[in-house]
């Protein structure tokens, strides 16, 4: 009988003893990679970059980006989900990664068994918004012409974007109609916006702040519960008559389901010490962002209730991915 214990006890050790000495030297032997799963230049690619440059010097270890783009995130996001799970290549997303499964057939990855969530860095309001020299002038405005089936239209940056389903939950959820305009991304979108060609956009605060400040566009509401610390004057559509309604944009940092756990928390820790330097936050802040952090739980939590939430508002109206 000890014999027989001993010999389990040696075949667990030899089992265990690799990936005990890969969480102790983490990451000691070799880059830690954050692959960006948009182009550079996007949002996503600057918190990747922002947070890259902090981790490096907080970890004594290059952390480097790498972008790796396509179908909405899925390839970038596949690369770190499918790849070795050492804990040295994570992946950094934007809210599409919770709309993408209900819109996207042929995703290589379960969005919610393969995928390990180590930190929702933070999160920002979508913006409708209308030309300067609008009809609306407010919210109420256009709740009343929606209602009153005026031919609404909203423009957003593309079909099956989250403002485009962020539209659709409010248009369900307050008897309201509107036409859905999709756009190839931000840029279109605001140039027509701008001009009136379309009456109303929905995008992120990002994209749409810059022509506020110019006056060129309108605010009308955020879509966030809690209104938007750069623009406080622009209510949130919860107190504008829709109790509840919160629709964020997001950014996260997600590993594969099988890194050793003792690396996600250590990860999470090392991001959540980064989002409290002064330079990083500012950075951040700059974007329009809200800088959440808090544990890998949470961020699961929040991700679960994302792909829940969006996944009934594609089923029931019948969204199609372009």
């Amino acid at each position: 009988m000890l014999r027989r214990a001993f010999c389990t006890l040696l075949i667990v050790s030899a089992v265990w003893a690799p990936a005990l000495a890969q969480v102790a030297d983490w990451p000691k032997r070799q880059p830690v990679k954050l692959v960006a799963v948009f182009p550079p230049g996007g949002s996503v690619d600057q918190v990747a970059r922002i947070l890259a440059q902090q981790l490096s010097t907080q970890l004594g270890q290059n952390v480097i980006v790498e972008n790796r783009v396509g179908a909405s995130g899925v390839v970038g996001t596949a690369s770190v989900v499918n790849g070795p799970p050492d804990g040295y290549s994570f992946a950094v997303v934007f809210d599409t990664h919770a709309v993408n499964p209900s819109l996207i057939s042929n995703i290589p990855f379960d969005t919610r068994k393969d995928v390990a969530p180590v930190i929702l860095v933070g999160t920002a309001p979508m913006l409708l918004a209308t030309a300067a020299n609008s009809e609306y002038k407010t919210f109420a405005d256009v709740v009343a012409a929606a209602k009153a089936r005026r031919n609404v239209s909203v423009g957003s940056v593309a079909n099956g974007s989250l403002g485009h389903l962020a539209m659709a939950l409010l248009a369900r959820n307050g008897g309201l109609e509107w036409t859905h305009v999709p756009y190839k991304g931000g840029g279109p979108l605001m140039q027509d916006a701008v001009a009136g060609h379309v009456p109303l956009s929905i995008a992120s605060i990002v994209v749409t702040k810059p022509h506020i400040d110019s006056k060129r566009l309108r605010p009308l509401a955020v879509t966030t519960s809690v209104r938007s610390a750069d623009l406080p004057d622009v209510p949130t559509v919860a107190e504008s008559g829709f109790a509840g309604f919160d629709a964020p944009a997001w950014w996260g940092v997600l590993a594969s389901a099988k890194t050793p756990p003792e690396i996600v928390r250590r990860m999470n820790d090392e991001i959540n010490k980064a989002l409290k330097v002064p330079e990083v936050a500012s950075r951040l802040q700059g974007q329009g962002m809200t800088i959440v952090g808090g544990t890998p739980e949470a961020a699961a939590a929040f991700i679960d209730k994302q792909l829940t939430t969006w996944a009934q508002v594609v089923k029931e109206n019948n969204i199609k991915a372009d």
